[in-house]
């Protein structure tokens, strides 16, 4: 359908030009409308008139219609005997471009007139024409014009005219198409004659004309910005400026110039208001007056011809106003700590130059003193630093500050001592950047009477030189405050609050901050402190403050082994240790994280061995201090229980032959040998001696029966002890062989006591119960009587166990040998001669 309309368009524009197809068939109808370009929006009418001799309709009816473009549209037939007219009626045209055809009905439709309507709307008139003369090479003079914000949707041409009136010349330009804008040559206007400029817009639907422009070249020109080469101060409070014209503008030389003076002080980044100069000339200098003492400026200026576009701002100059003596009061902030002698203060005051104070002089000396009046007299301090430290006595109540320069001293600004007193008047303090050179500090305080203000503080935590600290007072009623300062990013600082009361200054509130933060520069070594058996303890070391570059948030720990999955430990940042368990082999590292970033360390390893060491050396410790403890015990009773023990596992069986009754008993119950048997000592000590005891006596006044025999050798075990005296010594009442030092050897009765007279029967020996021989043979039941030796060195016979023929006696025979063979028998006879 559409390649259709295209080759009927083409078939209209072939009859519309009266040309000849392929087929040389003529035009045989003609398409009158109203107009052929009309505003957007409006009524279209138009007349198809077919003609008589067109060959389409001969000799058949026909019916015909409207198209525009594709669509069809109502129409309206008039028909008379000599022609054939259609009428068609567009109430809106909303196109901005369409083809209007007139079709007779066939199969397909034949198109046999047409024409082209274009719609659109007429130029709006030209706004905010603008000229500005350039003054450098080459001179123009460039105008500018706004067309309006409504599209035509028709070509329309603009035309600027200007018209010299001194000269009467007129000139006018044409604009290519779409361009706004037009730059008249040199040779086409003067610099100081007036001249008129307008600008003419025209369509097809008709034109408009901008308002006229009258201006003077040189008004109109945009001059270079001027320069400034001198600023000085002459009188107090002003500086004097002097300027000129660009050097490529000096040929203006014009009188007529106007000039805008904006200054500001070394220590802001803001610009004052400008200050307007009326008919500035080059030649005469400029001074701007009511400015502050001692103070540099920074001064800038830009000029214009009357009422030309002004310049750009000049470079900037300095220059630094007359000294005067410094005015104003000062901010203070003392800190105060006791000292080690009794009633002194140490004391750091702070200040700086308040709202009102002004210096108004270089080089200024700050002097404290404990006197109002100036003077070296009473003076503590003397410095150009922003601080002082000194010592006080506690009697001191307040200090003066003065500023001094050279052209004078300034009042005394008033600072009261008070001590700190322990009173937490501020609960929290938090500090966020604000900004990319401040901090907003926040804080909570309670109600306390007596509060003035509060001080927020401020310092480097690297550095400690005391010049840094910086101050600043807020009022009591007010819990934030903006702190500004020449803070670096990834630097730590201190920021504290301080309570102020009539009578004293708080305790304050101290919080750490960033002003940016990034991960931190380092990651501590991880250690292996302790081991158990399937567990370790990892410490690190912490950071150092400069590595660190923010805040620690946390650290973290992952581990894994070589099949299962990463394990990941957090630890609080005021810990910095962690305990592992349930691990055999595996690999670890450590993660530090701040606001700004986080960093990993390197990787170490660990292993545990089946048993743990630490246990097994702990349990060694153990069963060796016991064992030690054991064997101390063991050797001490040794030493304290040497012959009990040494009978229980050693039993001692006497030598009749080798034996001393005189050893038998314990030694602390044992008869010292009297002088007169010295001669004797050699023959009766031994070398090893063995101690016996239990050495019986029973009083038997009648010889023993059978059954008496056998419960005198059952009550053997109950006999008293020779550990004692043997007459009259109290008897042991028990005999145990595991618990005595030595056996019992044998039991000796007698018919009375050792005092009593010589017994008519005989003593009884019995044999001990000891199952070893007391001889090699078996003696027989009563033994053979035996000399008995006298204590008292003369030898003597006695009958001990009664009346035998070897009691005979004999001169020759040796008393110290009598006995060689029966030392036991020879300690009864001692003991019995003694009794005697």
């Amino acid at each position: 359908m559409i390649s259709t309309w295209v080759s009927a368009i083409v078939t209209l524009m072939t009859f519309v030009n009266g040309v000849k197809n392929e087929d040389g068939i003529q035009a045989c109808a003609k398409v009158h409308t109203s107009s052929s370009v009309v505003p957007l929006g409006s009524p279209v009418t138009a007349t198809c008139v077919i003609k008589e001799d067109c060959p389409l309709v001969t000799g058949q009816a026909f019916h015909i219609e409207w198209r525009l473009d594709d669509r069809l549209i109502l129409s309206s037939s008039e028909t008379n005997e000599s022609s054939r007219v259609s009428k068609a009626v567009i109430s809106s045209f909303n196109e901005t471009r369409a083809i209007l055809t007139c079709c007779i009905q066939t199969s397909p439709p034949q198109v046999v007139a047409g024409v082209e309507i274009r719609a659109g709307y007429p130029p709006e008139v030209p706004q905010n024409l603008s000229c500005q003369t350039n003054l450098t090479t080459p001179l123009t003079i460039t105008c500018r014009w706004d067309p309006g914000q409504r599209e035509t949707h028709l070509p329309t041409q603009y035309f600027i005219h200007t018209e010299i009136w001194d000269a009467n010349k007129k000139r006018s330009y044409e604009l290519p198409k779409g361009v706004h804008h037009y730059t008249i040559p040199r040779p086409e206007f003067v610099l100081y004659s007036d001249m008129k400029i307008y600008v003419k817009a025209v369509n097809e639907l008709g034109e408009t004309t901008s308002a006229p422009l009258i201006l003077e070249p040189i008004s109109s020109a945009k001059f270079d910005p001027p320069k400034i080469f001198q600023v000085m101060s002459e009188r107090h409070r002003c500086l004097r400026l002097r300027w000129n014209l660009s050097p490529h503008q000096l040929w203006v030389g014009s009188n007529n110039m106007n000039l805008e003076i904006r200054l500001k002080s070394a220590d802001s980044s803001q610009w004052n208001d400008p200050v307007f100069a009326r008919n500035a000339k080059p030649s005469r200098p400029v001074d701007i007056c009511g400015l502050l003492h001692w103070t540099q400026y920074f001064a800038q200026i830009r000029v214009r011809y009357q009422q030309s576009p002004w310049s750009e701002w000049s470079s900037s100059q300095s220059g630094v106003t007359l000294e005067s003596a410094p005015t104003g009061s000062l901010d203070s902030w003392m800190k105060i700590s006791g000292d080690h002698m009794p009633k002194q203060l140490n004391i750091s005051l702070f200040w700086k130059p308040s709202k009102q104070f002004r210096a108004n002089g270089q080089n200024v000396l700050y002097i404290v003193s404990v006197r109002k009046l100036p003077g070296e007299k009473g003076q503590v301090c003397s410095t150009r630093e922003n601080y002082c430290t000194f010592q006080l006595s506690g009697r001191v109540k307040k200090v003066y500050v003065r500023a001094v320069n050279a052209a004078g001293i300034s009042p005394p600004t008033e600072v009261w001592i008070y001590k700190p007193k322990a009173h937490p008047a501020v609960l929290d303090v938090t500090a966020v950047p604000y900004g990319n050179s401040s901090f907003l500090v926040q804080w909570e305080s309670m109600v306390s009477l007596g509060l003035t203000d509060h001080v927020v503080e401020w310092r480097p935590l690297l550095k400690t030189d005391l010049s840094l600290i910086r101050f600043e007072i807020a009022q009591q009623n007010l819990s934030s405050i903006v702190i500004t300062g020449s803070f670096e990013p990834y630097k730590p600082y201190g920021i504290s609050v301080y309570p102020r009361f009539t009578d004293g200054i708080g305790l304050p509130k101290t919080v750490n901050a960033y002003l940016r933060q990034k991960a931190p520069s380092m990651v501590p070594k991880i250690h292996v402190q302790k081991t158990w058996k399937s567990r370790i303890e990892l410490t690190w070391d912490q950071i150092p403050l400069d590595q660190r570059n923010g805040i620690i948030q946390n650290y973290t720990v992952f581990y894994w082994d070589q099949k299962g999955p990463i394990n990941i430990v957090n630890v609080d940042p005021e810990e910095r240790s962690v305990i592992l368990k349930d691990l055999n082999v595996y690999d670890a590292f450590l993660m530090v994280r701040t606001l700004g970033g986080s960093l990993n360390g390197s990787i170490i390893h660990f292993e545990f061995e089946p048993f743990d060491a630490v246990a097994v050396v702990m349990i060694v410790i153990a069963s060796g201090l016991g064992l030690s403890l054991l064997i101390i015990f063991i050797v001490l009773t040794c030493f304290s229980e040497q012959k009990r023990l040494k009978g229980f596992f050693w039993p001692a069986v006497p030598d009749p032959v080798n034996s001393s009754i005189l050893r038998w008993a314990s030694e602390s119950t044992q008869v010292q040998k009297v002088d007169i048997h010295q001669n004797y000592k050699e023959d009766y000590e031994e070398p090893n001696p063995i101690y016996l005891s239990h050495l019986s006596f029973l009083d038997l006044p009648m010889k023993l029966s059978k059954e008496e025999d056998d419960l005198w050798i059952k009550s053997a075990e109950e006999t008293s002890d020779l550990g004692e005296s043997i007459c009259g010594s109290p008897f042991i009442t028990e005999y145990s062989g595991s618990n005595s030092d030595s056996v019992p050897y044998a039991t000796v009765m007698f018919s009375g006591l050792c005092n009593s007279p010589p017994p008519k029967e005989p003593h009884v020996y019995l044999r001990s119960e000891s199952t070893q021989p007391l001889l090699e043979t078996e003696e027989p039941f009563t033994p053979k009587c035996y000399q008995n030796l006298v204590n008292d060195g003369m030898t003597g016979k006695q009958c001990f166990f009664g009346p035998s023929h070897d009691c005979a006696p004999k001169e020759e025979t040796d008393p110290s040998g009598l006995w060689e063979d029966f030392p036991f028998l020879r300690a009864l006879t001692m003991n019995d001669t003694q009794n005697d």
